[in-house]
Formats: structure tokens, sequence, C-alpha cells
């Protein structure tokens, strides 16, 4: 009684799956289409030392599987509120916009926590965009009835 389930872990260099830049999954048949698989990949995301994998209770196994990502495994995929912003992330957390945490890379919005870069996808940014100004130098965010100033990050 008790036994503690075997864990199974797959590298990510022997993965069957992968996230590209813009946090779409993929295998070797191509793009996930089917909403309910994706959605279960997204909730399923998890972080440790060795980086992003998903994993699953399948019988008395836990399988833990480290999958390669093109650029981040975390992305906001809805903005929410009008004086503060609430955002919700593919893995289905909320996390409230922390606006010193944002930046400008490479002609994409992130936003950090501790460690983790995480990307405004294509939804959330229309979702922004009437938020959003700027040109090449300078952008700011208009949240709050105030322009706050959104870093610009080097090229990678």
């Amino acid at each position: 009684m008790g036994d503690k389930p075997t864990e199974i872990v797959i590298p990510k260099e022997n993965a069957l799956f992968r996230m590209d830049a813009r946090g779409y999954w993929h295998n070797a048949h191509g793009r996930f289409r089917k909403k309910s698989i994706i959605d279960h990949f997204n909730r399923s995301i998890r972080k440790d030392e060795a980086g992003y994998y998903v994993s699953q209770v399948n019988g008395d196994r836990i399988e833990k599987v480290y999958f390669p990502c093109e650029d981040t495994a975390l992305f906001v995929t809805e903005v929410h509120g009008e004086d503060t912003l609430l955002l919700t992330l593919n893995t289905g957390e909320h996390l409230p916009l922390s606006l010193e945490s944002l930046f400008i890379q490479d002609d994409n919005l992130y936003l950090t926590r501790g460690d983790e870069r995480i990307k405004f996808n294509e939804r959330s940014l229309l979702q922004m965009a009437d938020r959003i100004e700027g040109d090449d130098d300078a952008w700011v965010l208009r949240v709050g009835g105030r322009r706050h100033p959104i870093r610009i990050l080097s090229r990678n």
C-alpha cells in the first residue's frame, strides 16, 4: 500500500511534440488542431530546474516529457480589465499585469515573472492594440489614465 508511482522521464530531444515561437503545438503530422488536446497540453505545462515539461498519470506511472520550444512555453492568451489588467496564460493561470515587467524584444511583447519569459500571443496583442502606441524608438502602454513606457531590449 502506498507504492510511489514510477516516474518515466523523456528528455526534450526525444519528445514527439514541440511548441513553436507563436505558442502552437506541433508533432510529426503538423500543428495540433483539436482544441481539447491543445488545452490539455497547455494546462499540463510545468517547469523545474531542467526546463519546461508536460506530465500525466498513466496507470501506475507518471510520464514527464520535456519538450522543445522555439521561444518560451508561456503565453498571454487574453487580457481583461480597464484600469488594471488581468492576464490569462495558456496554462489557464491568471496573472495581474506588472507594468514594470513589460518589454519589447525582436518586435514581440513580453513580460517577466521571476526567471520566466511570458510572450503575448496574437489574440492578446489585438486586445491591447488600442492601448499601445509608439514607434521604433519608444513605446507606451496606456492603463488607468496613465502612459507607462515599455522597455525595448536589444535584438537577440
